[in-house]
């Protein structure tokens, strides 16, 4: 028996996993929760599973995924701004 996934699929777990990969590294000490890698890991990630629910929509994913990824681009703004005003 052959899995076929289609790519809205694929989509969805490349982006829960980057999400995953980001806080199994921020438990592991290895990235900081007001860093860039772990902001864009989580937008990225978010922004990746909103698109494949637009194929396989679900509310209350829905809901998660955009709080999530305006909370990774508010922090990456944050931290852009407080490494402007570093200078």
């Amino acid at each position: 028996m052959m899995i076929q996934f289609q790519w809205p699929v694929v989509t969805g777990i490349v982006g829960t996993l980057l999400v995953l990969l980001a806080f199994f590294l921020l438990q592991a000490r290895k990235l900081h929760g007001n860093g860039a890698v772990y902001q864009l890991l989580n937008a990225i990630g978010a922004a990746a599973i909103i698109v494949s629910l637009f194929y396989q929509f679900n509310l209350a994913s829905m809901m998660l995924e955009v709080a999530w990824l305006l909370i990774s681009l508010y922090g990456l703004a944050v931290g852009i701004r407080h490494r402007r005003s570093m200078r």
